[in-house]
């Protein structure tokens, strides 16, 4: 059975927020951990809304320095802090985030109950987290700052020893670690069974793409290629397209195209300007080049699915 691989939109405007909608952030969960993607104003307020676990929050991803994507996170360590936090928590971003937090504790005189660990995030770097079972990487924008992307990615499972090849071959656990990487059986009058006659192949490793903010720029198409998710900004309708030029951001027909041309399982667009109060239209225009697009929507979780069965989130 297949890890929980899914992504809980807080925030989904541009620049400022609205009534109706927060500036950036996203909780992805992998199984029991939990990631912050971007940390906007009104952050912590969402996860306490949606009653998500902020505690258990162990690694959170700013993608550049611009306060719609990091405004919220002096205040959700503070809260961490005042909640008894203990557990050290990861934090990566464009280098300058470590100063401006350490400054609001030298002002406050606070001194927090748990390490903050400062990852700089730098061009030309790759992988910046590995575990067990998942590896994040940064993706490279184009936009005003440095800004990054990140792209969460399975690890490739093992094999699985069918249960009726364990009794008609009595395998022996010494040699069962090997088989579930690929080795052939040789049984003990020398007779070399096939792994794939005797395993169950693991179902295929799912991607996570998230690329905000950019303009369009087709430099990361091979990193993201195939992605079963890809969150691309489309900050304007493509009749905005020189203003998005001229701010470094994307259009919904930018974004989608960029989504054809990587293969992606399904588009999630999100980072809308402010400007716009109906989002329907977005989703509408996107997939006349890229039919299966969805919206981010705030409060909504949207599964990490496999390409072949990606659509749109049920409930």
């Amino acid at each position: 059975m297949s890890a929980i691989f899914e992504t809980t939109i807080l925030g989904s405007s541009a620049a400022t927020p609205t009534s109706v909608r927060h500036t950036s952030a996203q909780l992805l969960k992998y199984h029991n951990l939990y990631f912050l993607i971007d940390c906007a104003e009104g952050c912590q307020m969402q996860l306490r809304r949606l009653k998500k676990p902020m505690m258990k929050i162990g690694h959170i991803f700013i993608s550049h320095l611009h306060g719609d994507h990091y405004l919220g996170l002096p205040g959700l360590l503070f809260s961490l802090h005042l909640l008894g936090r203990e557990q050290e928590l990861h934090v990566y971003s464009p280098p300058g985030l470590e100063e401006i937090i350490d400054l609001q504790y030298k002002i406050s005189g606070l001194t927090p109950s748990f390490h903050i660990r400062f990852h700089d995030l730098l061009e030309g770097e790759t992988q910046i987290y590995e575990d067990d079972n998942l590896t994040v990487e940064t993706i490279e924008m184009d936009h005003r700052l440095p800004t990054f992307g990140f792209l969460f990615r399975e690890k490739p499972k093992e094999r699985t020893i069918r249960k009726e090849s364990l009794s008609e071959y009595r395998i022996p656990l010494t040699r069962r670690s090997g088989i579930k990487k690929g080795d052939d059986l040789i049984t003990e009058d020398g007779t070399r069974i096939p792994n794939e006659e005797i395993t169950s192949p693991p179902p295929p490793p799912r991607s996570y793409a998230f690329c905000s903010d950019t303009a369009y720029t087709e430099t990361f198409i091979e990193q993201i290629r195939h992605a079963d998710l890809l969150y691309h900004e489309a900050t304007f309708m493509h009749n905005k397209a020189d203003i998005a030029r001229q701010k470094l951001h994307s259009t919904t027909i930018e974004a989608a195209t960029l989504a054809r041309k990587a293969g992606a399982g399904t588009l999630m667009i999100g980072h809308y300007s402010a400007r716009y109060k109906e989002l329907e239209d977005f989703r509408k225009e996107a997939a006349t080049v890229f039919p299966n697009t969805i919206l981010a929507r705030e409060g909504e979780t949207v599964e990490v699915r496999l390409k072949k069965q990606a659509g749109k989130p049920g409930g």
